[in-house]
């Protein structure tokens, strides 16, 4: 976390970002962390039970979408790097040193194995709260 406040010399590497742009990038997304854990543990709580479905599968299903869309383009290009097709994955340079090779295979896998995980919640909480949502005057009768 101090390395997000202070994290020494230009992380950017004279990109066209500031420091400031970064330090608020980094805080954004371990915020949307903190959050996505909170909304997956909450799917299992008892405590949980009285809040409104869609509080809970609205963001369940926003970070579903923005981890498949991040996880499976991944996966294909660990594939594309281990059989060698593309050693460099989709943009890279194809003189990647071994660590870049399997920092890039690492960090696929995290974000594939993510998408696979928090689908994997999002239909087991929508199975399960669909049976116990509140009944309203239209629904039809069980």
């Amino acid at each position: 976390m101090i390395l997000v406040f202070f994290p020494g010399d230009d992380p950017t590497g004279d990109g066209p970002w500031d420091m400031r742009a970064y330090v608020i990038f980094n805080v954004v997304l371990i915020s949307m962390s903190a959050i996505g854990a909170a909304v997956v543990l909450a799917t299992v709580r008892p405590r949980a039970r009285h809040l409104p479905r869609w509080l809970l599968l609205t963001p369940l299903l926003s970070g579903s979408m923005l981890l498949v869309v991040r996880g499976v383009p991944g996966m294909v290009e660990n594939l594309l790097m281990v059989t060698g097709v593309r050693r460099g994955g989709f943009v890279g340079a194809a003189d990647i040193s071994t660590g870049e090779f399997w920092a890039g295979i690492g960090i696929n896998t995290y974000f594939f194995a993510g998408a696979v995980l928090l689908v994997g919640t999002t239909v087991s909480y929508g199975c399960r709260s669909a049976g116990s949502a509140p009944r309203t005057s239209t629904d039809p009768p069980r």
